[in-house]
C-alpha cells in the first residue's frame, strides 16, 4: 500500500499584513456600497468581498482565497480589533500627564494581554479601522468633559434636589 493514496491535507496559508489590509478594504467597500447596500445574502456578500480581494493588484502573485476563508479571517480580525479598541480606550483613560501615543499603545497592548492572555498581533488592522465609525474610540481628551461641566454649572445653577417630606413631617402637618 503506497502513501500516494492518502490525500495530503492542504497546507494552511498564513495571512500576511498586506492581505489583511486588502481584506479590510474589501469589507469596508462592500459593506458600504450605496448601490447594493449591506442587505445582501451571506453568500453574495462574501463572494463580492472575495472577488474584490482576489482581483486586487496589491495581491498579484498571491494565491487566491475562497470567500469562506475571507469570512473566517474577517471574523478573527474584527473580534480582535474590537477587543483592542476597548484596551486602547482603557489605556487612554489611565494615561498620565506627559505620556505620548507610544506610551498609550504600550499600555493598551499590556491591558489586552492581561485581559485575553494573548498578544495583540493585528495592530496593522486596528490602524486601518480605528477611524471608521464602528471602531472609533469614544474617549475624549481629559480636559474636554471637565470644561463642559464647568460651563454648564456657570450657565445653569444646579437645582437642589427636593426631597419629599418624611413620615413624621407628613403626620405633623395633619
Amino acid at each position: 500500500v503506497g502513501s500516494s493514496t492518502v490525500p495530503k491535507p492542504l497546507e494552511r496559508k498564513k495571512w500576511t499584513t498586506q492581505e489583511d489590509i486588502v481584506l479590510i478594504s474589501a469589507w469596508l467597500n462592500t459593506s458600504k456600497d450605496p448601490i447594493v447596500g449591506n442587505q445582501q445574502k451571506l453568500g453574495s456578500f462574501w463572494n463580492r468581498i472575495a472577488e474584490y480581494f482576489n482581483s486586487s493588484p496589491q495581491l498579484s502573485g498571491f494565491a487566491p482565497r475562497e470567500w469562506s476563508q475571507c469570512k473566517q479571517r474577517w471574523g478573527r480580525v474584527n473580534e480582535q480589533v474590537c477587543k483592542f479598541v476597548g484596551s486602547y480606550e482603557a489605556a487612554l483613560k489611565e494615561q498620565a500627564s506627559g505620556q505620548n501615543e507610544n506610551d498609550a499603545m504600550k499600555s493598551a497592548h499590556d491591558i489586552f494581554f492581561n485581559d485575553y492572555q494573548l498578544k495583540f498581533t493585528l495592530e496593522h488592522a486596528w490602524r486601518e479601522l480605528r477611524f471608521d465609525q464602528k471602531w472609533r474610540s469614544n474617549s475624549v481628551s481629559r480636559d474636554g468633559p471637565k470644561e463642559k461641566r464647568k460651563e454648564a454649572a456657570e450657565t445653569e445653577p444646579e437645582l437642589e434636589e427636593v426631597r419629599p417630606p418624611g413620615i413624621k413631617a407628613s403626620k405633623a402637618a395633619k
